[in-house]
Parts: C-alpha cells; structure tokens; sequence
C-alpha cells in the first residue's frame, strides 16, 4: 500500500494526541485570572497547539517551555510555559507575564496543568504546590 507523505502525517497526528486536565487549584488559579484577562481559556488553546504539543510531539523548542530544575517523578516532568501570548493585554505579545505550570506525563501524553499566575502579582511558581501535586502521583 502506498500512501502519501501528507497521508502518513495525518496518520501520526491521530495517533499522537495530547490529553489534557488540571488540578481544583488551578481551576481557581485561571477563574480568578479570567477576571483580568476574559481571553484565557482561548489563548490557553492556542498556547497548548503552538508551545506545548510543539515542543512534547514534534520536539521544536521555540523556546517557549522549560523544564523546571529539581522536580521530577517517575515518567513525570514539570515544566513552564513562559512566552504565552494573551489578547486581554494588547501590544504585549508573547511578553505577557502570565506563566503556566503544568505536568508532562511522557508515556500517557498527559499534560495536567498545576499551576497559571500573572508576574505582576507573584513572581515565581509555587513550588510547595509542586511538591504536593509530585507526592500525590
């Protein structure tokens, strides 16, 4: 059988499907953020096609995520997003301020977000929350 290169591309794309959930905390990370910026849960869409499925799926690092040193479970890293584009805050493109930390699970395809916050209220990520999202897997 002979298939084209689109064919077998479409094929893999299928095969290869993220899946992805959140933990309570950051549903109420993003409700409370969602106040600022109404944009979110779209830009979380796009942010999920063009930086996280393109850097776990199709391994091209556009430096948007970085792994987040020192935790780390069996099968599971933790990452950022950094370069996260939100509309809410015109003009400021992929310098946004606002961060995603999230969970990949490598054998799964599992991304589970932990964590999402605007730099201009905290400046780092929670890292007991962390801790407790990595001891509760």
């Amino acid at each position: 059988m002979n298939r084209s290169f689109t064919e077998l591309q479409l094929i893999q794309l299928e095969i290869t499907e993220m899946n992805y959930r959140s933990i309570p905390k950051f549903d109420k990370d993003l409700k409370k953020l969602l106040k600022k910026f109404r944009t979110l849960n779209e830009d979380i869409e796009v942010a999920k096609r063009n930086a996280i499925e393109l850097f776990h799926l199709k391994e091209i690092n556009n430096l948007s995520v970085f792994q987040v040193p020192g935790f780390h479970a069996a099968g599971v890293r933790i990452y950022k997003l950094k370069k996260f584009s939100c509309k809410a805050l015109k003009g400021r493109g992929v310098k946004s301020g606002i961060r995603i930390i999230y969970a990949y699970h490598q054998e799964t395809l599992l991304v589970e977000f932990i964590e999402i916050y605007y730099k201009a209220d905290q400046q780092i990520e929670d890292t007991k929350r962390i801790e407790n999202y990595l001891k509760s897997r």
